[in-house]
């Protein structure tokens, strides 16, 4: 099972129907849920970080495999990408991917992450790098399958 945690919600109409593409492509190779926390507003980063982090923890489970997305993480190409999910999903059968908000992850969840990936040193809008994230999860699928999909 793959679930996605994010920090704040799809408002855009083609965003949200990227996403529900993605969400019926994959089901026929896992289980995926996707949770959305809010995105807190405040003037101090530090308390809106502890909150989102708060918001977080409710849905991680001492099982899961966590992945964080960070600008700090490891780059992997889409075939390393693959490998390394068909290597989690041989020791753990729950991967659970976070992707923070405008402000990032709080120190505790980066801590809590089995494993940190960046898809690039470039900055993405979040709603955007959930289709992203979909797209490169639902090739990982395709690559490990040995079925064709556009290079």
């Amino acid at each position: 099972m793959i679930k996605i945690i994010c920090v704040g919600k799809i408002k855009e109409k083609y965003l949200k129907e990227a996403i529900e593409e993605y969400k019926k492509r994959l089901s026929k190779y896992t289980k995926l849920e996707i949770i959305e926390v809010s995105d807190i507003d405040n003037s101090s980063i530090e308390i809106s970080l502890l909150k989102e982090k708060e918001l977080i923890e409710k849905y991680i489970d001492s099982k899961d495999f966590v992945i964080t997305l960070e600008i700090e993480g490891n780059m992997l190409s889409s075939v390393e990408f693959a490998k390394k999910l068909d290597s989690i999903f041989n020791i753990n059968s729950n991967i659970t991917f976070i992707i923070g908000g405008s402000n990032g992850l709080h120190q505790d969840i980066k801590s809590r992450s089995n494993y940190k990936l960046s898809f690039s040193k470039l900055t993405f809008p979040h709603q955007l790098f959930r289709v992203n994230l979909l797209e490169q999860i639902y090739r990982t699928f395709k690559i490990n399958n040995n079925e064709s999909y556009h290079k």
